[in-house]
């Protein structure tokens, strides 16, 4: 029988030197690797074998094993999910899957969205991106379905963007090793929290909806669409309308912050 997810830590704590209580917490979460994994696998191409995938994500259960710290009070599923995520998509970059055209409709839908609700001071419509990029509505549309692939909800990869992709660097390489005795990194962290929430308050409703549905309700693209009585593929074009959206307000603020301090 399961372990129930609250009661997971303190029977971890009492024998996490043994060896039983680790295999236990593995074989207990292996369900969750194989249900990120074609959760992710579902937004991306063919090619992509899911076994690899949950081969990637066992390995971050493993890693949750050995580093979860139950005195932080932080429940271990919600630990675990974190780290199988992380090591899923550190090992799509390392495939490099993504053609560098689509990285670069990644960069300008970004910016372009950035740019006109910076002018605009509200959501821009799907036509108004199209004709900031100077294309029409069904190419746009086209755009984010190729897109759709790309934005995996990973927010770390937002600096260095305006040069070449083998150049970008990831924000992970600056976290230090212990985070949580970090003033600097404390109040950074923070200040993220606080632009992400606002970001996401800004949102379209429909859009906002779908993000909540998705990454808090824990729902599939077909079942969002059941319940806002749409199609798949309509969710997810507003699932990457949104990402492009909070990634492009996140990473041109950024930047921006990053040249004003340069210039102080």
């Amino acid at each position: 029988m399961a372990l129930r997810a609250n009661a997971i830590p303190s029977a971890y704590k009492k024998t996490r030197r043994g060896m039983n209580s680790r295999d236990q917490l593995v074989v207990e979460h292996l369900p969750l690797v194989k249900f990120l994994a074609q959760r992710i696998a579902a937004k991306l191409p063919p090619s992509i074998e899911v076994n690899e995938l949950i081969s990637a994500g066992v390995l971050g259960l493993l890693d949750a094993v050995e580093k979860f710290q139950p005195e932080r009070g932080v429940r271990f599923k919600t630990y675990a999910e974190a780290r199988i995520r992380g090591a899923i998509i550190d090992s799509l970059r390392s495939m490099d899957w993504a053609p560098r055209s689509l990285r670069k409709k990644e960069r300008e839908v970004e910016k372009a969205y950035y740019k006109l609700e910076q002018k605009l001071g509200r959501a821009v419509t799907d036509e108004e991106v199209a004709a900031e990029l100077d294309i029409d509505i069904e190419e746009f549309h086209r755009w984010l379905n190729d897109l759709n692939s790309v934005s995996l909800g990973s927010f770390n990869n937002l600096s260095n963007q305006e040069t070449e992709e083998s150049d970008a660097t990831d924000l992970l390489e600056y976290i230090p090793d212990a985070p949580e005795h970090n003033p600097y990194y404390i109040f950074e962290k923070t200040e993220l929290c606080q632009q992400l929430a606002a970001a996401i308050d800004g949102l379209p409703e429909k859009e906002r909806l779908v993000m909540s549905l998705y990454y808090y309700e824990e729902l599939t693209m077909k079942e969002i669409g059941e319940v806002l009585g749409v199609n798949e593929s309509r969710i997810s074009q507003l699932h990457t309308k949104a990402i492009m959206r909070l990634r492009g307000r996140l990473r041109w603020m950024g930047m921006k912050q990053k040249k004003t301090t340069v210039t102080v």
